[in-house]
């Protein structure tokens, strides 16, 4: 083997060493955090419930939402304004595509179905202290896709 193979196998194999490590704050165990994973269930089954009291009690009081929709760290009062009342009755359910939590984080990946038979995917990161959301961070799929463009039939 020459030098310049050697050199480039022993490149790949640190890069993939370095790949496969443990990310900074991930748990020693490795996996899922349970806890955390509960709470974003039911999250996302209040919003499929209609159930307003679970919502409110599952946010934080410094709670702030973020999209790409213009929205920036709007608080928790401004978010049940433009979020919740105006598109929790459309929501059929969520299928939870993908969940990954960690200790005081989750990413979700799901598809949004509608009551009027349409659907949207989101990709949404949430930060989670002492059980409640402190914060989400909303990534939405194509302008086309977002609940209200859903809703009013627009393609």
């Amino acid at each position: 083997m020459s030098r310049r193979n050697l050199l480039a196998t022993g490149a790949c194999a640190l890069v993939g060493a370095v790949s496969l490590s443990e990310p900074a704050g991930a748990s020693a165990v490795g996996g899922q955090n349970s806890t955390n994973e509960e709470i974003i269930r039911k999250w996302y089954a209040a919003w499929e419930k209609k159930d307003l009291g679970t919502f409110d009690r599952m946010l934080a009081d410094n709670f702030t939402f973020t999209s790409a929709a213009g929205d920036d760290h709007i608080s928790k009062s401004r978010f049940k304004t433009q979020c919740w009342d105006t598109q929790v009755d459309f929501i059929g359910h969520f299928d939870l595509e993908r969940v990954t939590t960690g200790a005081d984080d989750a990413f979700v990946k799901y598809l949004c179905h509608t009551k009027n038979g349409k659907s949207f995917r989101n990709v949404e990161y949430l930060r989670i202290k002492n059980g409640r959301l402190e914060s989400i961070e909303c990534y939405f799929g194509a302008q086309s896709t977002f609940p209200s463009a859903v809703s009013n039939g627009q393609k």
